[in-house]
């Protein structure tokens, strides 16, 4: 500060000069990691992936190894550039426990026209989850604009002044126990966190959720193996498990549908029986 060192707390001055001088760091290199991939549909231009829960989509602070770019790496695939460096093929992303289907990209044309499909609204992308809570009705819209949490920076929330618009289509498809549904879910836009924070704001957050939900309320009363279950639920409920979009190349709509992942299954199972 105008010469000197400068402590952190310091406020600054009209006319006073500042100099910074920082060390770039050193460029990140990805290297191949032979982590096992469920591809369901695969051609010249690109891939479609049915990801695991647990599985962080592309390197980020804390997660520079072991993701999906990694493992893609591995199987030697071209993948596109127009996501930059750290994200080859990389067009939308699922949070590291959502578990279903991703579309890959090969080439930047590829990469580009389904670009502009998201942001067209013309992919389409369906999700089921279990969810806590009493629906206010059996089908609604939350449209209500997303923005980062004013205090918790790693969390999401509804922001009305500070959002970015976001909507999501629900319906009611199964109500197992008292406070315990399975939902359907369309979204017509891509919010991080998008499905978890409107869910949480209409007062259905999704079980397991370690942001946004309320891991062990109603186990009271509940058939012992399945609050055992509850209580031990590692990651949200929530699956994206259809998809369809029109091929960039061939102009042909694709449609692919992904199954329930084994913990979900079981789980389902449980809250049928009880």
């Amino acid at each position: 500060m105008n010469g000197h060192p400068a402590k952190a707390g310091y406020r600054l001055k009209t006319g006073e000069q500042v100099v910074l001088t920082s060390k770039e760091p050193d460029p990140l290199r990805l290297k191949p990691e032979p982590i096992p991939l469920l591809i369901v549909f695969e051609d010249p231009d690109l891939l479609v992936i049915d990801k695991p829960a647990g599985l962080v989509v592309h390197p980020a602070p804390g997660n520079y190894s072991g993701t999906l770019v990694h493992a893609l790496l591995y199987l030697g695939e071209n993948l596109s550039t127009a996501g930059g460096a750290f994200r080859p093929g990389i067009v939308h992303r699922l949070d590291k426990d959502t578990s279903g289907l991703l579309i890959v990209a090969k080439n930047d044309p590829c990469h580009q026209a389904l670009t502009k499909q998201f942001q067209s609204g013309l992919i389409f992308k369906e999700y089921q989850a279990l969810t806590w809570g009493t629906p206010p009705q059996r089908q609604g819209i939350i449209n209500r604009p997303i923005g980062r949490h004013p205090i918790d920076r790693k969390k999401m929330a509804v922001n009305e002044v500070r959002g970015k618009p976001a909507l999501t289509e629900w319906l009611v498809l199964e109500t197992y126990h008292p406070g315990i549904n399975r939902l359907r879910l369309r979204i017509k836009t891509g919010r991080t966190h998008q499905i978890r924070v409107h869910l949480a704001a209409l007062g259905l957050p999704i079980l397991g959720d370690p942001l946004y939900g309320l891991k062990k309320r109603g186990l009271q009363g509940l058939d012992p193996a399945l609050a055992s279950s509850l209580a031990s639920l590692s990651r949200q409920m929530l699956h994206a498990g259809r998809l369809a979009f029109t091929h960039p190349r061939t102009q042909i709509q694709l449609e692919f549908t992904s199954p329930w992942p084994p913990d979900m299954s079981q789980l389902i199972d449980l809250l049928k029986k009880s």
